[in-house]
């Protein structure tokens, strides 16, 4: 893995198989790129996959971190560029994604939004939350980053060294930064009507049981809006359902018929 430090740049878990169908993934709030270990196997068994690596000192704006993202997919794209792309944000990085699939909706064939944190600006108890971060002490803060951890996930249906991840992560965001993306999900706003734009299939992952976000009603109200989207709905999941060891992402999409043709032949090839 490289050393992120400057600016946003793409890891590659395991290898690079330029032959694939490019599978972009734009983590949550951590930025860290690394909580999509537990879905990697899988999806490498069809895609050539990348994770977005946000460095913890970034301190961009929507337009600067979108602008940012497209420009890695086109850099990625310049080898091989009829490759059908899959654009893939969970929670924060959901509703990255829909700013980038906006800003060039003609690099994507598929879209797939896993509990988008858009609703985030609805929610005033949270709202009041991410307020009061600003205030509080270093040590409080990583005190309370401990103690919210339940509440991203139910840490029993995640693996021992899935979990020891999840913290490790959590805890490598600095308080400004942390700051920095609450306030970037505060302000948040696209136009609903900006969805119908969107034509290419898309796919919304809702866990049911997320004690973080109302992410059900949220992925039900999108689904009114992006013309071509089908909705799966995770019943006993938490809000990072990828890192449970019970949701398969790539058993998902195959089931739901939401893989293009060319990925099914290099899954059934291997």
């Amino acid at each position: 893995m490289p050393n992120v430090q400057s600016h946003p740049c793409f890891l590659t878990p395991q290898r690079l198989q330029p032959d694939y169908p490019l599978f972009v993934f734009l983590p949550g709030m951590d930025g860290t790129g690394r909580l999509l270990r537990a879905q990697t196997a899988g999806l490498e068994s069809a895609f050539d996959v990348r994770c977005l690596a946000i460095p913890p000192d970034d301190l961009t704006n929507w337009q600067v971190l979108t602008e940012n993202v497209v420009a890695l997919i086109e850099a990625e794209l310049q080898q091989s560029p009829d490759r059908p792309v899959y654009l893939c944000g969970e929670s924060f990085g959901g509703c990255l994604a829909m700013k980038v699939a906006l800003h060039a909706p003609q690099l994507f064939d598929r879209i797939i939004l896993v509990n988008p944190a858009s609703s985030f600006r609805r929610k005033p108890l949270v709202m009041w939350g991410a307020q009061v971060t600003r205030w509080v002490p270093e040590f409080v803060y990583r005190l309370s980053s401990i103690t919210l951890m339940p509440f991203l996930a139910y840490l029993g249906r995640v693996t021992e060294g899935d979990r020891q991840a999840f913290y490790d992560a959590v805890l490598s965001v600095p308080q400004r930064t942390s700051i920095w993306r609450l306030s970037l999900l505060s302000d948040f706003d696209v136009d609903d009507e900006q969805f119908q734009q969107l034509q290419q299939p898309i796919l919304l992952l809702a866990s049911a049981a997320d004690r973080l976000l109302p992410s059900l009603a949220e992925v039900e109200h999108l689904a009114r809006f992006f013309p071509n989207a089908q909705t799966v709905v995770l019943p006993h999941s938490g809000h990072a359902c990828l890192l449970e060891a019970g949701v398969n992402l790539y058993e998902i999409m195959e089931a739901q018929d939401f893989l293009v043709k060319h990925s099914q032949e290099l899954s059934r090839s291997h």
